[in-house]
């Protein structure tokens, strides 16, 4: 019995062969790719490989290529042995850090968590928090100059300490410079973490603290047993995000008095043997490399950890 055309099963269609970027949106992606890969590679990349190499040479910058000296890891012996600066400054790293970690964590940590409870107002606290972490270099400076001004400063004012007899020099005694600046350090870095951890906070199931509170927890130990351990690639974060904060410092010393009379740190190191008076290339080269390999640290465990919890 012939089956009627009309009835027949239609053959079935053959699916759109997919069709390749037309060559405008390939180079839209090569240009939205290439040219942030060219300044990285040109900025960041070139340079660390070439201090890498600098720094087993002597070279003051003078004469060109063929000047450069092969010392081998001279460098690195000199400043661990003869090289005064390298470990007070190496020092003030260290207790830069443990500040930032100890001091400004807790406290963003704590305006986070302030904030986190939709009190009235949040968002005027939370930008007057982070305000600081914005603020121009400039602007950070001569606002602190005033707060510590010798001669009728802010502090020295309600100290009562302002005749020529009993004033205190804050940024100019090297017993006290140091954590006069730290104070300004800790008061940009809390409005970062803040913002931070109040991110993550943001983050966290309500389901979760209702659970506590039903078990009959207190707010703190909810937040201490249940909330925090939530918070952990946010601790990671902000933990590599100090370590960074506190090896890098360098803008307010510098400003304050060139990292001198107490203020030394590795950054300012750097500076000084690669453009100071005594222009010593393979020398800053080397401490800029001994400040990449301690970074490297928490970068690498961050990543792993990162990894590791994917997988």
């Amino acid at each position: 019995m012939a089956v009627d055309a009309a009835q027949r099963p239609a053959p079935p269609r053959r699916g759109k062969k997919a069709t390749g970027l037309s060559g405008r949106d390939k180079l839209a992606v090569g240009l939205m790719v290439g040219i942030p890969l060219a300044f990285v590679v040109t900025f960041i990349w070139l340079p660390t490989l070439a201090s890498m190499g600098l720094s087993f040479t002597s070279w003051d910058g003078i004469g060109g290529l063929s000047s450069i000296k092969w010392i081998g890891t001279r460098n690195y012996q000199q400043i661990a042995t003869i090289y005064p600066p390298f470990w007070p400054a190496l020092r003030h790293n260290i207790y830069w850090l443990c500040v930032l970690l100890f001091i400004a964590t807790p406290i963003g940590l704590l305006l986070a968590y302030l904030l986190d409870k939709d009190i009235r107002g949040s968002r005027a606290y939370q930008s007057a928090f982070y305000l600081p972490v914005v603020l121009s270099l400039a602007v950070v400076g001569f606002m602190w100059q005033l707060i510590y001004s010798p001669d009728q400063g802010l502090i020295n004012n309600l100290l009562g300490r302002t005749s020529d007899a009993n004033t205190i020099d804050w940024f100019g005694d090297s017993r006290i410079n140091l954590w006069a600046v730290m104070v300004i350090a800790v008061w940009r870095h809390v409005g970062y973490v803040m913002i931070l951890y109040l991110a993550g906070l943001k983050s966290v199931d309500p389901a979760l603290r209702e659970a506590a509170a039903i078990d009959g927890a207190s707010e703190f130990h909810s937040f201490r047993t249940v909330v925090f351990p939530v918070l952990k690639p946010i601790n990671i974060v902000v933990l590599v995000i100090t370590v960074i904060e506190a090896l890098r410092a360098f803008d307010i010393v510098y400003v304050v008095n060139k990292g001198r009379n107490g203020l030394e740190l590795l950054s300012v190191l750097v500076t000084d043997n690669i453009i100071g008076e005594a222009s010593r290339i393979g020398y800053g080269s080397a401490i800029a490399v001994i400040l990449l390999l301690i970074a490297l640290v928490p970068i690498v465990t961050f990543v792993v950890t990162t990894f590791k919890d994917e997988s």
